[in-house]
């Protein structure tokens, strides 16, 4: 059988933050692909704002390095569990992956959910331990919790084979031992070269392409990106799509692209193994395979992550609409919900009975907010609902997701921590002392028990602990309330800006969400009660000036902060009866029902009804 040894396929696999993007800007730099003049940003594959500013990747990226006669095709994963579908489908790309671990970290449980795809395709690994000039770097102890991590994952005995590379992305070297390192990353090259497998040349035999990821783009419209699999593909020839629904439709191709660096290159023709991006269909869709009109054979199927948290994305109502946004109608907001579907394969948007507001699901709650957080920086409004998991009946009996939890905390937090996943119906798998006083605890807990936990969670280990999850099974559902905010909070009943006076008459009955000289109006959620109902407020009181001047009286009078949210502590932060109003310049807590009489009435209904 003849392979093709002028290209390698690989995915690279990391943990937020121990330094994948990094690494890939070193490889491009070195590897010549770049001119010498050419300037090249900082973590170059992070091409989203947010993508920059939270250090995390969220869409997967191809791109593409030279080195000697061998390209080397490099796939970008997302390392956080919300993106998951998105890796199962890269692991279908890619003939091996570059596994990066913080040489002081150790494994995380982001790394073990990707390697755990990668595994189960059979791929071949190669292992960075990278940042090896940190202080406290610890290599050896790393390799054997690498080896521990593929022994549990049912690793193969050829998989355990793993060559280790040691890594400064940073600093741009890498070398085979772990003391010393060589002044660049040309071992890291050689050992991609040499151990990943080349992929099978059956250039002869009829096209299959499948198509695993997907773009978009104003002028061309939908990009399909994957692999050759299969034969030869030309610009200008006539293929059969295979639809997912069995149906099949044939088109020209119109454009193609390799990847090159982190450019786009037109082609004419592509062959077996080259990973490829092709437009010219309207409707294609991720895990179609393109072939043939005379020699129709679909590829398997992609798995596609299911949705587990959905929210209602609705028209802004409130006093305030319209003063901050550009795009505020429900024409505009729909319109931008069916463009992300273009693109995002994990969510769904679905209508309900009133045409200003939608169902959408997606992966987690960071997988939403992202979206809202796009939407509100491209200038929409918009108000969101609570997430909810979604409740699936499975054999006719109602199954809720529950997530694997994994908690990294200093000792002193674990009894703590212990207690308040106890609370959430979390159920303890594994607890294990490293021994250097810090603690992993493994956990199984409802997915709607994590719904705004992270921030109770900073707060109790005071920012030193780490928590990361990722979806482990549908269970029968867990009878009782899991989670949820047991505070109540200060409603204003008043419109008008929030005065110092005003906030200081009711700053001993809860913490305040706004500063003075905030607009409020009625029923715009102002702050936490320190009890378990709401209160009425008025905060944008202002002391009636005297002529009288107490001579006891303080001249200054402090406030407290107030604490102000970001867009995930606020959307976890929401009841049921409760609405958060996204625009461009704020984040603004209500309630579903503004007027305070209108309010007691449905709360007494829905008393009355439950009884």
């Amino acid at each position: 059988m003849k392979h093709r040894d002028d290209i390698r396929n690989i995915a690279i696999i990391a943990h937020v933050d121990h330094g994948k993007t990094t690494l890939v800007d070193q490889l491009l730099k070195q590897s010549g692909t770049f001119r010498t003049n050419e300037h090249v940003e900082e973590r170059a594959m992070d091409s989203n704002d947010i993508e920059r500013e939270r250090g995390i990747t969220i869409l997967a990226k191809n791109t593409a390095i030279k080195y000697q006669d061998t390209r080397i095709n490099i796939l970008d994963t997302p390392g956080h569990a919300d993106f998951g579908g998105e890796v199962e489908r890269i692991m279908k790309m890619v003939d091996g992956v570059l596994l990066v671990v913080d040489a002081y970290e150790g494994c995380m449980p982001q790394t073990r959910f990707v390697l755990k795809k990668a595994l189960e395709q059979n791929l071949t690994p190669i292992v960075v331990v990278n940042k090896i000039d940190r202080d406290f770097a610890r290599p050896e102890e790393v390799i054997d919790e690498v080896i521990d991590l593929f022994i549990e994952l049912d690793a193969t005995e050829e998989q355990l084979e793993f060559p280790v590379v040691y890594a400064s992305a940073i600093n741009g070297t890498a070398s085979l031992d772990p003391q010393k390192q060589d002044e660049d990353m040309k071992c890291l090259y050689e050992e991609i070269v040499n151990n990943i497998p080349t992929p099978i040349d059956n250039s002869e035999e009829p096209l299959q392409f499948q198509v695993a990821l997907l773009d978009y783009n104003d002028y061309v419209g939908r990009i399909g990106i994957g692999r050759v699999f299969r034969g030869t593909m030309k610009v200008g020839e006539q293929v059969a799509l295979m639809k997912l629904d069995g149906s099949v439709k044939q088109f020209r191709v119109t454009k193609m692209f390799g990847f090159f660096g982190l450019k786009r290159l037109e082609i004419q023709e592509a062959k077996a193994g080259d990973l490829i991006a092709v437009s010219g269909m309207e409707d294609i869709n991720v895990g179609e395979t393109v072939c043939p009109v005379d020699h129709q054979d679909a590829l398997p199927v992609l798995r596609i992550d299911e949705p587990t948290l959905q929210m209602t994305f609705q028209v802004n109502n409130s006093p305030f609409a319209g003063k901050e946004g550009k795009y505020i109608t429900a024409r505009k907001i729909e319109e931008r919900l069916h463009a992300q579907l273009q693109t995002d394969v994990s969510l769904r948007v679905e209508e309900t009975d009133s045409p200003d507001a939608w169902t959408v699901s997606g992966r987690g709650e960071l997988h939403l907010s992202i979206l809202i957080e796009n939407m509100r920086r491209e200038g929409f409004e918009l108000q969101v609902s609570k997430p909810v998991v979604i409740i699936k009946e499975i054999d006719g009996v109602k199954s809720e997701p529950i997530e694997r939890v994994q908690i990294d905390v200093p000792e002193e937090y674990t009894g703590a921590i212990m207690e308040s996943i106890g609370a959430r119906k979390g159920e303890m798998l594994d607890m294990v002392n490293n021994g250097n006083g810090q603690v992993k605890l493994i956990f199984h807990v409802p997915a709607r028990g994590l719904i705004g936990y992270t921030t109770e969670f900073l707060t109790q280990t005071r920012g030193y602990g780490i928590i990361n999850h990722t979806f482990d099974s549908y269970q029968p559902m867990m009878q009782g309330q899991v989670g949820g905010r047991r505070q109540g909070v200060l409603v204003s009943m008043e419109s008008g800006k929030a005065s110092t006076y005003g906030i200081m008459q009711v700053e001993d009955r809860g913490t305040i969400f706004v500063e003075p000289g905030t607009e409020i109006y009625e029923g715009m959620i102002v702050g936490e009660h320190t009890r378990e109902n709401d209160l009425a407020v008025n905060i944008t009181k202002v002391k009636h000036a005297t002529n009288v001047r107490s001579a006891t009286k303080d001249q200054t009078s402090t406030i407290k902060k107030p604490r102000i949210m970001t867009l995930e502590e606020a959307l976890e932060y929401l009841n049921d009866d409760e609405l958060c109003e996204v625009t461009p310049e704020s984040i603004r807590l209500r309630k579903k029902i503004l007027d305070k009489n209108e309010r007691e009435k449905a709360a007494k209904k829905k008393k009355y009804a439950e009884a």
